[in-house]
């Protein structure tokens, strides 16, 4: 296949209209084919039709169904001024030419790129100023690569790397200053590693881990002050540490308690 470049066309109309200077503001044009330099080729040939699939109006629908039947021309619009076309463009571009917008100053489009890299050229948007963006690379980077995003100072890219991280390195990620991530460690950990979040300082993630937990490691958050943590681990415990649940302050606790020994629960 032969990529199209802005050389190709010396003789005709710029290939794209103005960037709009407001997104509420923009009315893309009834027909713009009579001013377009495609008329002749993509119009012609019916791969692109105005008000559906069109590369001149500032339409993002528009432009990325042209660019999803015409790939020849996305990296013809790397450098366009409008910062969609350059996001649209840089997801069917090839990858090797989108790579050149890795410092591109719109966020939207540093994300598209993201989504086409790998390798070094993607760790280098680990350190993008725009969360979304390191989400994206957190999402796609090797699991070995992973611990360099383990330290991000924004919690939904940590949580990307809890989702991913292979769990003999999950453990370094139970510390984690936002309970949304420990949540996620607290799913994954195998049970044998559990043990090292009963002391966390939110009860729901200890009720997570108890209920996940090897048994022994459950029977030692019998005595919770949370109920609910503590009746995540009446679940797990050995059956004998389970008894002395029967008089737990809380009516729930005593009824799970009684039903996991097969006893009728006391008034």
């Amino acid at each position: 296949m032969r990529f199209h470049t802005l050389s190709d066309f010396p003789d005709t109309e710029p290939l794209t209209t103005d960037p709009p200077t407001s997104g509420h503001d923009y009315q893309p044009p009834q027909n713009p084919c009579t001013r377009c330099r495609l008329r002749d080729d993509t119009l012609a040939r019916g791969a692109c039709a105005p008000g559906d699939a069109c590369l001149v109006v500032n339409s993002g629908r528009q432009i990325d169904r042209f660019l999803s039947r015409n790939r020849e021309y996305a990296e013809a619009c790397l450098d366009d001024p409008f910062w969609e076309r350059r996001a649209i463009a840089a997801r069917w571009a090839p990858a090797e030419a989108a790579a050149r917008l890795i410092d591109d100053p719109d966020e939207t489009v540093r994300r598209a790129v993201a989504t086409r890299l790998t390798g070094g050229a993607l760790l280098r948007l680990a350190r993008d100023p725009d969360r979304e963006v390191r989400v994206t690379v957190a999402s796609r980077l090797p699991p070995a690569l992973l611990d360099k995003l383990m330290r991000d100072t924004d919690y939904a890219v940590r949580l990307q790397v809890a989702r991913r991280l292979p769990h003999g390195r999950l453990p370094r990620m139970a510390q984690d200053p936002d309970p949304v991530v420990r949540k996620e460690v607290a799913r994954r950990l195998p049970p044998f590693a559990l043990g090292r979040m009963a002391r966390d300082p939110d009860p729901e993630i200890r009720a997570l881990a108890a209920a996940r937990m090897l048994p022994e490691d459950a029977a030692r958050l019998l005595d919770d002050p949370d109920w609910t943590v503590r009746a995540a681990a009446l679940a797990q415990a050995p059956a004998d540490a389970v008894r002395a649940l029967l008089d737990d302050p809380e009516p729930d606790v005593r009824l799970l308690a009684a039903e996991r020994l097969g006893r009728a629960p006391e008034s």
